[in-house]
């Protein structure tokens, strides 16, 4: 196998063998890359978008009565995009924005450092005074055309400022993206917000005609006018019903009648249920009462359910058990002994006075049945009156929405009137203009940005290392490349066709780093060796 045939070997060879260049190249451009991002100059960023509403053809001149559609409106063409873009980076509103700012004290940014070193002071202190006093007399004297003073440090602002500002249509849409780069953000920023107002103003005042406004400024009064009417009116409405919306408010009564019949439905059967198990009730005590000594059964458990769990009356469950057991045993011992006995004697006491004990309870538990009858019927009432007052409130607001909705109708019918008027008049200021340009709208506001859009270290250092890495390595191959010398045993016996006998290795140990830690010292032995 040839050993020129394995890359890798021949690679590693040749960057080990050179090592200490590729050490000190990637080193130097190392620190170069570190210091590139202190030594350049920041530039930010500063982004806008414009769009281009559609364009309108005119159907009517501007004596045509107001109405709405009298016009048509087309999407902007490619050449309507274009000549709003044209618009936004001409010079000369550029020049105009700059000149604003300068006379604020707000632009105090020279155009560069060759232009403020050299050019600038030049032109200041040699250029405009010999034009001044030497040749513009002299152009006076013999009757030719005095050439005035510029401003040459606006024109070079102007120049910087149109080679910075970047104005582009966005593919497929009728937006244009503006991006400005400034070494100030704020300044910048300050730029691009009144470069789009004097863009829109400018081509206001291209667009508009000389019309007269007193009409306009008549017809605006008795516009507001009339809504103030119409919403006083409203307001007085709604106050004269404490509602700020009567529709919500409907909705809500609507719902708590709902709530409040469904709820009055089941105490009517509440109720119902209750009166017959009273009536009931009163039928069995009064049957109770009659009875012989041996009756001993009550046809009522006194069981309540509660969200259909059942609750029984333990004091009656008691005594009836109770006096059903005297009962029984009464009969039971009445085969035994004699009814007129002293043992069913007092077996007959003990049983009237448990029944006495027995029925004083139903009683009682007979008043409650009444007691609580009472209260569902006066929750049946109340709630029936609940019921009452929200309809007659559901009522009362109804009719407040109905007028109030003729009251919107006529207030939104005056909005669309007046807006109409609006549009038709703005549009016939610049009728005899919106031929070809359409109607521009800021839809992005710039803003400051807080990161510079250049130099960026992130992104520098890393492709800087990178590169710098590359590089020593290309050095290292230009290098092997015009080196003749033999390397390796292989290449006698390759170009020479000798063997090779014997083969003596340095046996010279390499000399470790004498410093210790992270050290300039051990940095500089370590690119040294």
């Amino acid at each position: 196998m040839n050993p020129k045939e394995n890359y890798l070997h021949e690679f590693f060879r040749i960057f080990f063998a050179n090592r200490q260049l590729v050490k000190r190249v990637f080193l130097v451009f190392a620190v170069l890359t570190l210091l590139l991002p202190l030594f350049l100059k920041q530039s930010f960023d500063i982004t806008a978008e414009v769009i281009v509403q559609s364009k309108k053809l005119s159907q009517s001149d501007t004596n045509t009565t107001l109405q709405q559609e009298t016009d048509k409106f087309i999407p902007p063409s490619l050449a309507d995009m274009e000549t709003e873009s044209n618009i936004l980076r001409s010079p000369t509103l550029i020049r105009q924005t700059i000149n604003q700012l300068r006379a604020e004290g707000t632009y105090q940014t020279s155009p560069g450092v060759m232009e403020s070193l050299l050019f600038g002071p030049l032109r200041r202190f040699v250029v405009n005074p010999l034009r001044e006093y030497l040749i513009n007399p002299a152009r006076h004297l013999l009757g030719l055309e005095v050439d005035p003073v510029r401003d040459t440090q606006l024109d070079a602002l102007t120049e910087q400022a149109v080679k910075s500002l970047k104005v582009e249509t966005l593919p497929g849409s009728n937006v244009i993206s503006v991006t400005y780069s400034f070494p100030d953000p704020a300044v910048g920023t300050l730029f691009v917000k009144r470069l789009l107002d004097n863009f829109l103003k400018n081509r206001q005042d291209l667009q508009s005609n000389e019309l007269p406004e007193t009409f306009y400024e008549q017809k605006k009064l008795q516009y507001q006018t009339r809504m103030d009417d119409l919403e006083s009116k409203r307001l007085g409405l709604l106050e004269s019903v404490a509602s700020s919306d009567p529709k919500e408010e409907i909705t809500f009564r609507l719902n708590a009648i709902n709530t409040e019949e469904q709820a009055l439905n089941l105490f009517r059967d509440r109720l119902l249920q209750s009166q017959n198990w009273l009536d009931y009730l009163k039928t069995s005590r009064a049957a109770a009462s009659s009875n012989k000594l041996n009756d001993y059964t009550f046809p009522y458990t006194f069981t309540t359910t509660v969200d259909n769990v059942a609750f029984e009356d333990r004091e009656i469950k008691q005594l009836g058990e109770q006096l059903t057991t005297q009962v029984s045993r009464y009969g039971s011992d009445l085969a035994v002994f004699q009814p007129g006995s002293e043992p069913m004697l007092l077996q007959r006491e003990q049983i009237a006075r448990t029944r006495q004990q027995f029925l004083k309870i139903v009683d009682n538990r007979i008043q409650e049945r009444e007691r609580d009858l009472g209260v569902v019927q006066e929750v049946i009432a109340q709630k029936t009156q609940r019921i009452a007052d929200y309809k007659d409130r559901v009522h009362q607001l109804q009719e407040t929405q109905s007028k109030a909705r003729q009251l919107d109708t006529e207030i939104d019918a005056l909005h669309k009137a007046f807006f109409t008027y609006t549009q038709r008049y703005e549009e016939s200021r610049s009728q005899g203009q919106l031929d070809n340009l359409s109607n521009a709208r800021i839809l992005s506001a710039p803003y400051e940005p807080s990161d510079p859009a250049f130099p960026k270290p992130l992104l520098i250092i890393p492709f800087g290392l990178l590169t710098g890495l590359l590089l020593a390595i290309a050095l290292v191959y230009v290098r092997e490349f015009f080196d003749h010398r033999f390397k390796h045993p292989a290449q006698l016996s390759h170009q020479l066709g000798l063997p090779v006998l014997l083969v003596i290795n340095d046996q010279t140990p390499e000399q470790p780093n004498p410093y210790s830690g992270w050290s300039l010292p051990r940095l500089l032995h370590w690119v040294r060796n």
